[in-house]
């Protein structure tokens, strides 16, 4: 464990510059998501390969987050994270040369093994120099930064695409990424508790396999799948329902609806105090609550009482998202490095399929039954802290189970 503590100099700069590549991280993966309705109309295709640009750009990222941990033991934490930002906002720029659709999947497809360096190493260089007492807090500020990031490329792209054209609102975002990539190369200390290892392909699934063993830490993949997905297909098809009837708003005033994103900032900035004072569980069963609350908010007709929704739920969102991902790196007592990785495997996974499967709720039953999906996310989120909250108290009816079986193999 780190023994960098907060309120100090290097404390600071640590977190400005994950602040940073947050920001890189989340406005290239999101840039598109206000846009689907324009894939409808330009590449005329339906609200469900409209979404692929986003959904193929998760599912990639997903998937390399397996390798890149490992390959960050070997290559070093700081060596990948800047190569993933550098390579990210140039393959952000290549989006906006684009003039298919399959051109626009099939570099966005590569964006997100590009993406996959920094999140998935971000959390364990964080883990192993920031001291245990600050850790929540710091990945606060980095999530912070994935807020603000999201925000900002939403209400960006949306604009620029109403008064312009999408495609110069993605290349505009790719120059500003590429700056701030050379900024966090240049600011981020190297690492100081973490020593290099030889590449051995056996290691990287004999370690994810090991993440695998701990009942508790497959409660918590679960639940980023789950709070991942009911996000993601909220903020992709509210924008269908506030363009259409009855409302027909202008792209440009639905972005704003990501605005709340500022308050997920501030819940994911505030929620370390209130974990050290109730604790991960109680906060954790709280903040998928509010998602849960909010997503109901939805249901009505009332767009002001929309708009409630979607701000309760997003502070739910980020709330749980810091807790989960605090959780696992605390949980995890070895190769830290695969615990994230896994974690946020299942978290963009969960974005990838329900991103997609949302599209054929809203297509067949429209938003009403896009609620009901997320609905089922969240219920068995908390069936699964139900769980994890067992396990935390050395009563996990998982391992008791494989315990009862050895006995009997015996």
């Amino acid at each position: 464990m780190g023994s960098i503590k907060s309120g100090t100099k290097r404390y600071r700069q640590i977190n400005w510059a994950f602040f940073f590549a947050g920001f890189v991280t989340f406005i290239t993966l999101y840039d598109v998501q206000p846009l689907l309705p324009v894939f409808t109309r330009e590449f005329s295709v339906s609200a469900m390969f409209a979404s692929l640009p986003l959904s193929v750009t998760s599912c990639a990222l997903a998937i390399s987050m397996l390798f890149a941990g490992t390959i960050s033991e070997t290559l070093g934490r700081k060596t990948v994270m800047v190569a993933s930002l550098v390579t990210t906002s140039i393959l952000a720029y290549l989006t906006s040369q684009t003039h298919s659709l399959e051109q626009l999947v099939a570099v966005r497809f590569l964006q997100g093994i590009a993406l996959a360096g920094l999140p998935a190493v971000a959390l364990a260089y964080l883990s192993e120099e920031i001291a245990p007492a600050s850790l929540t807090s710091a990945i606060g500020l980095y999530i912070s930064g994935n807020a603000i990031g999201g925000m900002t490329g939403r209400i960006f792209t949306a604009t620029m695409a109403e008064a312009t054209s999408w495609r110069t609102a993605l290349a505009v975002i790719g120059v500003v990424c590429f700056v701030l990539s050379l900024y966090f190369a240049k600011s981020l200390p190297p690492s100081e508790n973490f020593k290099k290892r030889p590449f051995v392909a056996r290691y990287l699934f004999s370690s994810l396999y090991r993440q695998l063993q701990d009942p508790g830490l497959i409660c918590l993949y679960g639940i980023s799948f789950l709070i991942m997905g009911s996000f993601v297909t909220l903020y992709n098809y509210i924008t269908f329902r506030l363009l259409g009837a009855p409302y027909h708003l202008p792209a440009s005033l639905v972005s704003l609806i990501f605005l709340v994103y500022m308050l997920g900032s501030f819940s994911s900035s505030m929620i370390g105090v209130q974990v050290e004072r109730f604790g991960r569980g109680r906060m954790l069963f709280l903040t998928i609550a509010t998602m849960v609350v909010g997503a109901l908010f939805t249901v009505s007709r009332d767009l002001g009482t929309i708009v409630t929704g979607i701000a309760i739920f997003t502070c739910g969102f980020f709330g749980a998202h810091t807790i989960a991902s605090s959780w696992v790196g605390s949980r995890a007592k070895t190769a830290r490095a695969q615990a994230a990785s896994l974690y946020l495997f299942f978290y963009y996974l969960g974005s990838s399929v329900s991103g997609t499967v949302g599209g054929v709720f809203w297509t067949s039953f429209g938003w009403q039954g896009v609620v009901l999906l997320i609905l089922g996310l969240l219920g068995a989120g908390l069936v699964l802290l139900k769980f994890l909250t067992s396990c935390a108290e050395g009563a996990c009816p998982a391992r008791s189970a494989v315990a009862s079986l050895d006995v009997l193999r015996s």
